[in-house]
C-alpha cells in the first residue's frame, strides 16, 4: 500500500498526495466488517478480519500523518484542493474512515469505538455543513463536475447508526440517518441528469459509479440497526435497490475493464464491501438459497478486488506513480 513512506515523502510529493488517499481506509475497513460479520455468521475459528483491521488502522494513521504534514507544510494546497469542485468530496473520506473503524471496533475496543464514533460523527457533520454550504453559495460548479463522489460528503451520513445506535446514541443516531436518506434522492436526480443528458464522466473518475451501490446498501444496514434487527419493507426495498445497482454496474464491465490503474479504483471497494454486508444480513435475518449463494460469491469478489487494490497500490507507489501532479 502507498502508506508506509508517505509521512516521510520528500516536499515535490507530498504537496500533491491526494485526499483522496483515504478511499484507501474506507476500502480495508469496509472490507474487516464484512469478514467479521461472516465469520460470527459462519463460526470461523480464523479470524483474518483481525489482521485487516490492523492493517485498517495503520493505513488510517500513516494517511492522516501524512496529510497533517502537507497541511503544515504546504496548507495553501490543501485549501486549493478544499476548493476544488471534484476533490473536496473526498474530504470527509477522513471521518467516513473513522466511523467504520468504530464499527469495526466494536466487539474488539468498545471504548476506542466510541471515541472514533464520536470524533468521526463530528467531523462528518461539520464537513457535510461546509462542503453544502459550499455548494450553495458558489459562482465555480457546473453539471460536468457532478460525479459519485458527491454522495461522500452529505449521503455519508447514512453511516453513522451502524455504530451510533450499538453505542446508545439512537436518537443521534435518527438525525444523521434523516440527513442522509433525505439527501440521497435529490443527489442521485442529479447524477441521473448528468449522465443521461450530458457527456460521460472522464474516465479516470468512472471507478466512482460504483459509490452508487453504497448509499441504498449502508442505508439497508442502517435501517435494520434502527428497528432493531427486523427486516421490513422498507429495508427490503433499500435493500433490492443496492442490488439492482450493482447487478447494473456488472453489466457494464466492459467499460471497467479497459481503465488503467489509478487512486480512484479504490472507490470500488468500499461499495463492494457495503453490498457484501447487506447481503450477509439478508442471509441472516431471511435466510433462503439466494442469499445464501450471494453473500460468498460476493465476499470471495471483495477479497479479491481489495488484494488486487493493494498490490496494484503498491506498484504504483513503487514507480513513483502516487503524489504526483495531475
Amino acid at each position: 500500500m502507498n502508506t508506509t513512506a508517505m509521512p516521510d515523502a520528500p516536499p515535490g510529493r507530498l504537496q500533491h498526495m491526494p485526499v483522496s488517499l483515504f478511499a484507501i481506509v474506507m476500502g480495508l475497513a469496509g472490507t474487516t466488517i464484512a469478514l467479521e460479520k461472516l465469520e460470527h455468521l459462519w463460526g470461523w475459528t480464523v479470524t483474518p478480519s483481525a489482521v485487516l483491521f490492523w492493517l485498517s488502522a495503520l493505513a488510517f494513521g500513516l494517511i492522516s500523518l501524512a496529510y497533517l504534514n502537507k497541511f503544515v507544510r504546504h496548507r495553501q494546497h490543501v485549501v486549493a484542493e478544499f476548493n476544488h469542485p471534484i476533490r473536496m468530496s473526498f474530504f470527509p473520506a477522513m471521518s467516513i474512515g473513522m466511523l467504520l473503524l468504530a464499527v469495526a471496533a466494536l466487539a474488539r475496543f468498545p471504548g476506542a469505538s466510541l471515541y472514533l464514533w464520536l470524533v468521526g460523527s463530528s467531523v462528518q457533520l461539520a464537513f457535510t455543513l461546509a462542503i453544502l454550504s459550499n455548494w450553495m453559495h458558489h459562482e465555480k460548479f457546473q453539471v460536468q463536475h457532478s460525479n459519485p463522489a458527491w454522495f461522500i460528503p452529505i449521503v455519508g451520513n447514512i453511516l453513522v447508526p451502524i455504530a451510533g445506535v450499538p453505542l446508545g446514541f439512537p436518537e443521534v443516531s435518527w438525525f444523521y440517518f434523516s440527513i442522509g436518506l433525505m439527501m440521497w434522492t435529490p443527489l442521485l436526480t442529479v447524477l441521473l441528469n448528468r449522465f443521461f443528458f450530458h457527456p460521460m464522466i472522464p474516465s479516470k473518475l468512472m471507478p466512482t459509479l460504483f459509490i452508487l451501490i453504497a448509499p441504498p446498501a449502508v442505508g439497508f444496514v442502517a435501517w435494520v440497526k434502527l428497528h432493531n434487527g427486523v427486516i421490513d419493507d422498507t429495508a427490503r426495498i433499500l435493500y433490492y435497490f443496492a442490488l439492482f445497482t450493482t447487478l447494473l454496474l456488472f453489466t457494464q464491465m466492459r467499460f471497467f475493464w479497459k481503465l488503467s490503474f489509478a487512486l480512484p479504483w479504490w472507490a470500488y471497494s468500499f461499495p463492494m464491501a457495503a453490498i457484501t454486508i447487506a447481503t450477509s444480513v439478508m442471509m441472516e435475518k431471511v435466510g433462503g438459497a439466494l442469499f445464501g449463494l450471494l453473500t460468498p460469491v460476493l465476499l470471495a469478489l471483495l477479497v479479491m478486488l481489495v488484494t488486487v487494490l493493494c498490490f496494484k497500490t503498491i506498484q504504483a507507489m513503487l514507480r513513483g506513480q502516487i503524489c504526483v501532479p495531475e
